[in-house]
């Protein structure tokens, strides 16, 4: 079973976070201090998850990433998906996340 890697970056006000490999109930905690450290800090104003080396999400990853969004939205962030592509693609589009997500 391989794990997440996750990387936080930040350039000027904007975090991005940076995901690779399995995304899924076994990374919760891992994603958690990777988006509080963002929402926490005052001077960042968005907030962007890049998916681009994601190679698996579940239906936990999509209620993190759901849990994320009103997280950042009820501390005046914005928050974007990027990259997305292949399967984590089509799991958003069938969880209608394009509704709910800005997505690059």
């Amino acid at each position: 079973m391989s794990t997440i890697q996750i990387k936080n970056t930040l350039e000027n006000a904007n975090a991005t976070i940076s995901l690779a490999g399995r995304f899924d109930f076994n990374s919760h905690r891992q994603f958690r201090e990777a988006y509080e450290s963002a929402l926490n800090d005052p001077a960042i104003k968005s907030m962007e998850i890049d998916l681009g080396s994601v190679d698996y999400l579940d239906s936990s990853a999509l209620g993190m990433l759901l849990l994320v969004k009103e997280k950042a939205t009820n501390a005046n962030k914005s928050l974007a998906l990027a990259n997305c592509r292949g399967v984590v693609q089509q799991v958003l589009e069938v969880a209608n996340f394009n509704k709910l997500f800005t997505i690059r």
